[in-house]
């Protein structure tokens, strides 16, 4: 699997997270991908605290593996030379507000004109048609919107957001799965095709079994906490130190956790022995397992508990997580010189390919750290080309400051 992508060249207009999360995996599978941004940064995420030096690590999170270029897109020569770029690409994404595009001069039907092979995928909050198109989509707002928040949270607390930008994150993966099934299309049809995604879409699409309780019997869910509305216990304890996760999903595993605590009667007792038993009779059964729980640390309980089969898990801080043995084991961080900072570091891609990881071959780039390179590796372009063309851009940017 490394170096899949090997050929398939990506420009990438997108910002903040979804596309270039989407685009990042695209290059840790060995596309060749470049970010296009407006002189001066045109990418909200780079200025997001906290700051490892003068780069925001919000932007180092998604950004490895791909070279950046400035190109004014609003100017007459911008685009002539991204239309030029076009001709040579394969894969055009983009995250603009539904219609940018086509204001710029550059809307699906034109980019085909040029390249009937190009595959340009959008990604927007709301899609690229009905009454809601034209509205920007943020991932917390999606969260409301789409129903992640009112299933999220206490019982009787608030609606509550995801610790991460998860819809974000989801949209990214169909990102990198659409354009990989319209580049095997393409190998058929020899056409590209315009994808359209949206957070909205996906979010309701990850509503997953809540849906499916709701569309198949009308049924509502509601907030559980930690707790799970359907089994039990699947939800946290609180330990000497810290809370526990415990998931018993099934009869065998709720003894073997009476077990461990030392309160075998407690599978046999009529208000536990199955697991609708136990729903019926959720508050007491809790009662029960907490007072024995808080008699030890998270961590000593999960040995034993691990150790009889029950699933559970310390709830650990981010600190918790790197130190963990298993994440170590698994060589989950990543590192990689980088061009300001002296060293990057990073999470790696999850893929295991027979046994290796997919290279990180450059660190999240600096704005338009490749513009040169890349003009001269694609297109040719003599030293004095490339110096005209800065100079260009140097004049705009201070006219545009004089003028403002």
């Amino acid at each position: 699997m490394q170096g899949a992508l090997k050929g398939v060249k990506v420009l990438d207009l997108s910002r903040v997270l979804a596309g270039p999360l989407g685009t990042m995996l695209l290059a840790d599978l060995g596309a060749e991908v470049v970010r296009v941004e407006q002189p001066g940064g045109s990418d909200d995420i780079r200025h997001w605290w906290p700051f490892a030096g003068e780069e925001s690590t919000y932007y180092l999170s998604a950004n490895r593996n791909k070279k950046s270029i400035t190109l004014n897109l609003k100017s007459e020569r911008g685009r002539s030379l991204f239309e030029d770029m076009v001709q040579k690409a394969d894969v055009v994404v983009e995250n603009f507000k539904a219609g940018t595009l086509a204001r710029l001069g550059l809307s699906y039907e034109h980019l085909t004109s040029i390249n009937s092979k190009i595959i340009l995928c959008s990604v927007t909050g709301y899609g690229q048609d009905g009454p809601y198109h034209k509205q920007p989509g943020y991932d917390p707002v999606i969260q409301a919107v789409a129903g992640l928040m009112d299933v999220t949270g206490e019982a009787d607390g608030e609606a509550t957001r995801v610790g991460t930008p998860v819809v974000d994150i989801m949209t990214s993966h169909y990102v990198c799965i659409s354009i990989l099934a319209a580049l095997r299309s393409r190998d058929e049809s020899g056409k590209g095709q315009h994808i359209d995604l949206s957070l909205l879409d996906v979010q309701v699409s990850s509503l997953a079994n809540i849906a499916s309780s709701y569309l198949m019997n009308g049924h509502v869910s509601k907030r559980a906490g930690n707790a799970h509305g359907n089994i039990t216990p699947y939800e946290t304890f609180l330990c000497r130190d810290k809370p526990l996760m415990i998931a018993a999903g099934n009869d065998r595993m709720f003894a073997a956790l009476c077990n461990v605590i030392g309160q075998e009667s407690l599978a046999e007792d009529p208000r536990f022995r199955t697991n609708a038993d136990r729903i019926a009779h959720r508050g007491e059964l809790r009662e029960i397992l907490e007072s024995v729980f808080k008699t030890e640390r998270a961590d000593a309980w999960a040995e034993k508990l691990a150790a009889n089969q029950v699933p559970c898990g310390p709830v650990n801080n981010i600190e918790q997580v790197f130190q963990h043995d298993q994440v170590k084991h698994r060589d989950m961080v990543v590192e990689h010189s980088h061009s300001s900072l002296g060293m990057y570091k990073g999470v790696r891609n999850p893929i295991l390919s027979d046994g290796n990881a997919l290279d990180v071959n450059s660190a999240p780039p600096t704005l338009g750290e490749h513009t040169t390179s890349f003009l001269s590796e694609w297109f040719n372009f003599d030293q004095k080309t490339i110096d005209d063309l800065k100079k260009r851009v140097s004049y705009r940017q201070r006219l545009f400051a004089l003028c403002n």
